[in-house]
């Protein structure tokens, strides 16, 4: 006859470590975050301010963010607007909601912005294709000569965004 401490023992290893395996593997995946998420409860973001002028402002440089986020792996789609790198690959971008912010016309509010730095630099096949981005997010924000921006990514990978 087999002994119940045996048989207790036996049940753990094949029922409960597996499960912690599991739970591990899950607390590692990257949290899917979409511009919504980037904006605190709340806020309304402003309409980006159109100026036949040519002149480009943005609706607000200073937009409230979302503390929770702060160093989170998370995975986020966007559309790039490159700042540093080669026909290669590029180091460090902005990552913006919608084709054209940034560059043809005014910025979004700085909470729908991310300032993304690879240290290795990735390919970019096509600036015209929104992809999705995965690494670490910070509120630590960034000020460049285009738009004031909100958070900064740390990253890790890119793929397409299907």
């Amino acid at each position: 006859m087999l002994n119940p401490k045996v048989i207790g023992t036996v049940l753990f290893f094949v029922f409960f470590i597996p499960s912690l395996g599991a739970n591990f593997a899950l607390a590692n995946e990257p949290k899917e975050v979409y511009w919504e998420d980037l904006v605190p409860k709340g806020f309304v973001v402003p309409p980006v301010p159109m100026d036949h002028n040519g002149n480009m402002t943005q609706a607000q440089p200073n937009a409230p963010l979302v503390e929770e986020l702060n160093q989170k792996l998370v995975k986020i789609p966007g559309f790039v607007v490159p700042l540093e790198g080669d026909a290669d690959a590029i180091t460090e971008f902005l990552l913006v909601p919608y084709f054209g912010a940034c560059v043809h016309v005014p910025p979004p509010p700085s909470n729908q912005i991310v300032y993304v730095i690879f240290s290795e630099g990735v390919p970019i096949d096509n600036l015209y294709d929104a992809i999705w981005v995965t690494g670490t997010l910070s509120t630590e924000g960034w000020q460049g000569d285009i738009a004031s921006v909100g958070y900064r990514l740390s990253g890790m990978s890119v793929e397409a965004f299907e």
